[in-house]
This record gives C-alpha cells, sequence and structure tokens, in this order.
C-alpha cells in the first residue's frame, strides 16, 4: 500500500534538483504505490505519466509478436520510467512492468515535456540518465548473446539488489525466466548452483543474497561496466 511518508528525494535524479526546480516540482509530484505485476505502460501506447520509483524497481521489457518477451533494463532509485517521453518519441515499443513492488512518485507527461523544453540543469541531469540507461540496454544484449544463464541470473540479481534497501528480493522463477527471457527449468538450474555454493538463499519466491563478495565474482565483466557508468554519469544515490 501506498506510504506517504516516502521522501521523494529517496529517488537520485529527484534529489540531484537544484532548489529553484525542485520548488517547481514537488507540488506537481503525485505518489503512487507499485504493486508487483503491474504495467506502467504498454509497447506502442502513448505516455501520460513518467514515473520516478524510490523502493521499487520497474523492468523494461521488449515483447515479440509472438508475446514472448525479454529484459532490457530494469529501473529503480537511481532513474526514472518513461525516456521516450522527452526525447520526442512519445511511446515506446517496450513495456514497463514493476517487478518488485514499493513506492514511487509520478509527473504528468506535459509538465516534463515543460521542463525538459527549458533546457538548463534538468535537461542535462535528464540526458546524462538516458545515455547510462542506453549503457545498461546495450550490456544487457551483449550479455544475452555472450554469457551463461548462471552469470546472466548473477548479474540481474546485483542490478536489482543495487536498486533495493535490503538484500532480499519477491520473484518467482517464472517471472526471473521470463526477465531473462529463457525457460523457467534453466533459471531453477541456476538458481540452485548459487544456492548450493552459498551465494543466496531461495524459499516460497523469496531470493535471499548470502555473500554478494562472491556473486560480484562470479558475475560476468558486464555488471561492472553498467555500474561504472551510473556511477560516472548520476550523482551519488540518496541513503537508503
Amino acid at each position: 500500500m501506498l506510504n506517504t511518508s516516502i521522501d521523494a528525494r529517496k529517488n537520485s535524479l529527484l534529489a540531484a534538483l537544484p532548489p529553484q526546480e525542485w520548488q517547481r516540482w514537488e507540488a506537481q509530484l503525485e505518489a503512487v504505490f507499485m504493486p508487483l505485476g503491474q504495467v506502467l505502460y504498454e509497447s506502442g501506447a502513448t505516455l501520460s505519466h513518467v514515473y520516478f520509483p524510490t523502493d521499487a524497481i520497474v523492468s523494461l521489457l521488449y515483447v515479440m509478436e509472438s508475446g514472448a518477451s525479454a529484459e532490457i533494463a530494469v529501473v529503480g532509485n537511481e532513474g526514472l520510467v518513461g525516456v521516450s517521453l522527452f526525447m520526442g518519441g512519445e511511446s515506446t515499443p517496450s513495456r514497463a512492468v514493476v517487478q518488485s513492488a514499493g513506492n514511487g512518485f509520478r509527473l504528468r507527461s506535459q509538465l516534463m515535456k515543460d521542463e525538459f523544453n527549458r533546457s538548463g540543469a534538468v535537461l542535462h541531469l535528464l540526458l546524462r540518465y538516458t545515455q547510462a540507461l542506453i549503457t545498461q540496454m546495450s550490456q544487457t544484449a551483449v550479455c544475452n548473446r555472450h554469457h551463461s544463464l548462471d552469470q546472466q541470473l548473477c548479474c540481474w540479481l546485483l542490478l536489482s539488489l543495487d536498486r533495493l534497501q535490503d538484500n532480499e528480493l519477491v520473484m518467482t522463477q517464472e517471472l526471473i525466466a521470463n526477465m531473462l527471457g529463457v525457460r523457467r527449468e534453466g533459471v531453477t538450474e541456476a538458481a540452485l548452483k548459487l544456492a548450493q555454493d552459498g551465494l543466496i538463499r531461495y524459499a516460497r519466491g523469496r531470493i535471499s543474497v548470502l555473500d554478494r563478495p562472491a556473486l560480484e565474482r562470479r558475475t560476468c565483466e558486464c555488471y561492472a561496466v553498467v555500474k561504472k557508468e551510473y556511477d560516472r554519469l548520476l550523482p551519488n544515490r540518496p541513503a537508503t
């Protein structure tokens, strides 16, 4: 349920707004709860709002004509959902689905476009975020083509944990398989290996990371590439 006490500045982009911009935005931001599985927008739909998660995670999925899908990026308290709006596209071929339930804020589309078109600090902040997001999408494509499912799962877990307040994810293996675009049996096998090696504990749809350093050693180079780019381009994330 919606936690009205959540501070909008738990989102890094909102926290980075200069005082003058923040004064304009604060009254326009609407607090929202994002339940697991909620679709924020569908492929091809015109966006009515952009979303700034604070403790939720949103998965951006590319959906094929057959209905099959694969995750191309995750968005949490470091960013926003809906970059196509201010990049001039109005819509996008991807679908945005809440991967981990939580809170956030949203801003009406016209207000977002007006703020972007003012240029200045907001424009440059949003462009840097978009560059970081494009890096994540590009690296995900490379990872899915060249790295093992075991490595992909480790990378996905680490990227998700970076956007949460604790070391636990609520996520079924079927949902993970849909995110990664693989068969559920493959996720089951990869998760079992991580559990047997003491890196995670998986029970009743909850994944707890027990040894993050080992998980970082086991993943591919993609996690470090994405993290480095976000750290380079964006302000430090606020403490959770």
